[in-house]
């Protein structure tokens, strides 16, 4: 009995031996871990101006239109307005009509997502990877190649243009 328990143990680790590797070799391509940011409200208080803190800390949203972000055509980087990490890229923004900065996709790893039910209909609501700032929703009816609308309010994002 115990030799066919080695037999098997062998015959099984010598057979999962390439998966492993296999699996240990993807995780280099994956990206780094984000390193969370955790402060409390009157630290935030003191980093973002009111408006910042209400959509940033309490999921609030900005008003159509008000953001000078959406005419916001130079090459460069959207960053998180409470810890600026890179969230889009200028090549991932689009004119979508509907007064909010627009994005087909985002910077792979640096937002996080989760079910808000606010408005009763479940809708994707995205925060920043590294503070968890709210950041805006994802939609559907965005364009190819990814066929999503990253929603993002203005207030909540920093716009860094590209050097040179």
């Amino acid at each position: 009995m115990m030799k066919r328990r080695l037999f098997l143990a062998a015959l099984f680790g010598s057979a999962a031996a390439p998966l492993v590797r296999s699996v240990e070799q993807s995780t280099e391509a994956l990206p780094l871990k984000i390193e969370k940011i955790h402060r409390s409200d009157e630290e935030w208080r003191k980093l973002l101006t009111p408006e910042q803190f209400r959509v940033l800390r309490d999921d609030g949203t900005e008003s159509a239109g008000s953001s000078p972000l959406n005419d916001e055509k130079r090459k460069g980087e959207y960053v998180c307005a409470g810890c600026e990490l890179p969230l889009f890229t200028s090549d991932m923004k689009y004119d979508s009509g509907t007064g909010w900065p627009s994005f087909f996709t985002t910077i792979p790893g640096h937002v996080e997502t989760k079910l808000d039910f606010r408005m009763i209909l479940p809708r994707t609501e995205y925060h920043c990877a590294r503070c968890g700032g709210h950041q805006g929703h994802v939609f559907d009816d965005g364009p190819p190649p990814s066929g999503k609308r990253w929603c993002n309010n203005g207030v909540a994002l920093k716009f860094v243009p590209a050097a040179g």
